[in-house]
C-alpha cells in the first residue's frame, strides 16, 4: 500500500511542476468544468479511476460498467456568486450490450439590470444568462479487466438575445489491474468545434459614409470572436482498502490537464461502514483558489432492491469562501 501511495504522488508532483504557464481564458462554456456529484467533490474530484454511478458520464464514462441494473440521480451545486448549477441523470445496464446513459446540465442566476454609458446606474431592463448541456453515454465491459465509454453532448449559452451552439464528445478507459483492487482510470472531455455567440443585437445598420452624402445605411452583422470547449485530459488511479470486518477506504489520485489552465493534481480518500455510512475528505494541488475538500453520505434501502443514496460536499474556495453540493439518487 505505501508504494502505491508514493507512487501516486510521484506522479502527481511530477505534473504539477512540468506545468510552466497558465492559459486561463482561452476557453469559454466554463460551465462544463463545474463537477457534479457530491461524493466525488468531497473528495476534491480525485474521480477518474473512483467513479462507479450515473456521475461517470461527467468524469469518465466507462465508470458506467459498475451500475448493475438502473440508477438515477440529481445534484444541485451552489456554486459562487449566487449561481446553480443542475445536473440530473439516469443509466440503464442492458445485458451483452452495455450501459446506456443520459444527463443533462443546467447553470442558471438571477436576471441582472441592462447598464450603458448613459444609464450607468440601470436603465430599467434586464437580461438573463444560463448555459447548458444535454448528452448520451454508452460503456462496455470488454474483458474483465478493461472497460471504455464514450458521450456526446448539445452544448448551448445564452446571454441575453445572443446565443451559441456546439456539440462534443468524452472518452474514457478503466483498467482493473489484477493487482488487488488497483484501477486505473483515463478521460478526456469536451472534445468539440469551437463556439461563437450569434442574436439580434449583433444586427446593425452600417453607413460607410458616416451620414455624409444621400447613400442609405445597409444591413450590418457585427463579428464575435470564436472561442474554443474547455477541453480537459485526466489520468488517475484507485484502490480499496479494508479497514475492519465492516470498513473499507478507498484512497483516490488524479492529474488533471486542461487546455486553459496549469496542470493539476488531486488526491481523495472515502471511508465506508457497512456500506452504508460515508466520510470523504481531499485535496486539490496547483490551483488558484480551490483546495481542501470534505463530505459525507448515506446509503439505504427503501424498498426491494431500491435503495437511496444522499451525499453532501463542502469545498473551500479561499478568497472566493465555499461551496456546496447536494446530491440524491436511486439504484433500482
Amino acid at each position: 500500500m505505501k508504494k502505491i501511495i508514493s507512487i501516486l504522488l510521484a506522479v502527481l508532483l511530477a505534473g504539477t511542476a512540468s506545468a510552466e504557464f497558465s492559459k486561463v481564458g482561452s476557453a469559454g462554456a466554463q460551465f462544463l468544468k463545474i463537477g457534479v456529484g457530491s461524493r466525488y467533490q468531497g473528495m476534491s474530484e480525485a474521480s477518474v479511476a473512483a467513479v462507479n454511478d450515473v456521475y461517470a458520464m461527467y468524469w469518465n464514462p466507462a465508470g458506467l460498467v459498475e451500475i448493475e441494473n438502473a440508477a438515477i440521480s440529481f445534484t444541485n451545486v451552489n456554486w459562487l456568486l449566487d449561481i446553480d448549477l443542475n445536473y440530473v441523470a439516469f443509466a440503464k445496464y442492458f445485458e451483452d450490450v452495455g450501459v446506456f446513459g443520459i444527463s443533462a446540465t443546467m447553470l442558471s442566476m438571477d436576471d441582472q439590470e441592462i447598464t450603458d454609458f448613459e444609464h450607468q446606474d440601470g436603465t430599467g431592463n434586464y437580461y438573463s444568462v444560463s448555459s447548458y448541456a444535454v448528452g448520451f453515454s454508452y460503456a462496455r465491459q470488454l474483458t474483465n479487466k478493461f472497460a471504455f465509454g464514450l458521450s456526446t453532448k448539445f452544448v448551448g449559452e445564452n446571454i441575453h438575445n445572443e446565443s451559441a451552439k456546439s456539440f462534443a464528445f468524452d472518452f474514457g478507459t478503466l483498467l482493473y489491474t489484477g493487482f488487488r483492487s488497483l484501477r486505473l482510470g483515463m478521460s478526456i472531455s469536451n472534445m468539440g468545434p469551437e463556439m461563437k455567440f450569434e442574436g439580434t443585437d449583433l444586427d446593425v445598420r452600417y453607413d460607410a459614409r458616416s451620414g455624409e452624402g444621400t447613400n442609405s445605411p445597409v444591413g450590418a452583422n457585427l463579428k464575435t470572436t470564436p472561442y474554443d470547449l474547455p477541453l480537459v485530459f485526466r489520468v488517475g488511479m484507485a484502490y480499496d482498502m479494508e479497514l475492519g470486518p465492516k470498513s473499507v477506504a478507498t484512497f483516490s489520485g488524479e492529474l488533471k490537464h486542461p487546455n486553459d489552465n496549469l496542470q493539476q493534481g488531486a488526491i481523495g480518500a472515502e471511508v465506508a461502514y457497512d456500506s452504508r455510512f460515508f466520510l470523504r475528505t481531499g485535496y486539490k494541488f496547483n490551483t488558484d483558489e480551490e483546495g481542501l475538500a470534505f463530505g459525507g453520505g448515506l446509503l439505504t434501502a427503501i424498498s426491494g432492491d431500491t435503495k437511496l443514496a444522499i451525499d453532501y460536499s463542502w469545498q473551500d474556495f479561499g478568497r472566493l469562501q465555499s461551496t456546496q453540493r447536494f446530491s440524491v439518487g436511486f439504484t433500482f
